[in-house]
């Protein structure tokens, strides 16, 4: 069972860079067919789809996002991040990261084929 852990940073300041990792494990992610996401959720409100990477490399982003969002991976470490720059308080949010193996997104946290249990990020000075 593949099992997915993310990693980074509880509190990120204003107009800061938040970073998050993803480790993989008992899969690699350099293996078809599946995309690693990267999701959120705010306080009270609903599950967003952030970005995507593919297996082979590519990158996919949520348009509102596309200006301050990169999501990269290293396959040496079976890893891959997620960096927003600029972030604000409505930045904050429980950050997941997760593999779907049909699409660049499954819909629903438990759609997905594996996920992470979820960190919190807060933004604030």
């Amino acid at each position: 069972q593949m099992q997915l852990q993310e990693s980074g940073p509880a509190l990120v300041n204003p107009s800061q860079t938040l970073s998050l990792t993803c480790t993989v494990s008992s899969g690699s992610i350099a293996i078809s067919p599946y995309y690693w996401v990267w999701l959120r959720q705010p306080p009270g409100g609903h599950l967003e789809w952030l970005g995507a990477i593919s297996h082979d490399g590519k990158p996919y982003y949520a348009p509102s996002l596309e200006s301050h969002i990169s999501i990269s991976r290293d396959t040496s470490k079976n890893q891959f991040s997620l960096q927003l720059t600029s972030v604000t308080p409505e930045d904050t949010a429980v950050y997941y990261c997760a593999a779907c193996a049909t699409s660049t997104m499954c819909g629903a946290l438990s759609d997905y084929n594996s996920w992470g249990q979820g960190t919190q990020v807060t933004v604030s000075s």
